[in-house]
């Protein structure tokens, strides 16, 4: 059991070493990525499609990758937002790690970008444990997954910098009970904030689109307390940095 636990801390060691030099290098180069993770079905492609056209016409330069175990469909899907969009392939494995998103961007990130989202495979367990670099942590659910779905995935939700809920439009018709479910978020994230989208109807999308470019220009992102207790698990001890670039004591709560 304890060379379980330490080849999997001596991975996840490995992985935050390359995620802060990828987050450094993109630093250096002005630009913030975003690390979008969810379930299968949350609507987490549509949402981003538009968002990312929001951009464009808004004349912000973006840029996003989207992983999949296979098809180009989703890349397809979010290019006709105009949008540069690559496509990665992850060839069976559940979740994208730092590695992987810096090789994917060399020779491939057009220079002027501003914001790298990072569509991340749908997966709320293995991904969760991976920093890809990113400055910002956004986890999405739709009302048709059931209001415990934070309760269930606690590390998921529970290291988010924004929750966001998608499909609000038929919350109504599928009884979705909102106050439940912001109770459970609250209760694995205490203070993160969760924004209510809709992609049919574009509920929510232009203030995504804000609440990102605040961070990327330099507002400080919400700090989950789950965040100390998660870098402890990955083998650090104390003067440790939280996972998307903000330094934390071992104590670390906010």
């Amino acid at each position: 059991m304890c060379r379980i636990v330490n080849v999997r801390q001596a991975v996840l060691a490995k992985n935050d070493g390359l995620a802060a030099e990828l987050r450094a290098d993109l630093g250096a180069r002005g630009v913030s990525a975003v690390n979008l993770l969810s379930s299968p079905g949350s609507g987490k492609t549509a949402l981003l499609g538009l968002v990312l056209r929001r951009a464009v016409e808004r004349g912000i330069p973006v840029a996003a990758i989207t992983a999949d175990l296979a098809t180009e469909n989703d890349a397809q899907r979010l290019a006709t937002s105009g949008a540069p969009v690559k496509q990665v392939l992850t060839g069976g494995l559940c979740h994208l790690e730092a590695g992987q998103v810096r090789g994917h961007l060399e020779g491939w990130l057009p220079d002027g970008t501003r914001v790298l989202f990072v569509e991340n495979v749908g997966n709320l367990v293995c991904p969760a444990s991976y920093d890809l670099g990113e400055s910002l942590r956004v986890v999405l659910m739709s009302v048709t997954e059931g209001e415990d779905k934070p309760l269930k995935y606690p590390t998921a939700f529970g290291l988010a910098n924004l929750v966001v809920l998608t499909k609000t439009d038929i919350a109504e018709a599928v009884g979705f009970d909102d106050p439940a479910f912001t109770a459970h978020v609250e209760q694995v994230n205490p203070g993160v904030e969760v924004l209510r989208t809709s992609a049919r109807s574009g509920q929510g999308v232009a203030s995504l689109l804000d609440r990102v470019l605040a961070v990327c220009g330099g507002e400080a992102p919400h700090r989950p307390v789950l965040a100390a207790q998660h870098l402890r698990d990955h083998g650090h001890d104390h003067g440790v940095r939280h996972a998307h670039g903000h330094d934390v004591t071992a104590a670390g709560a906010r």
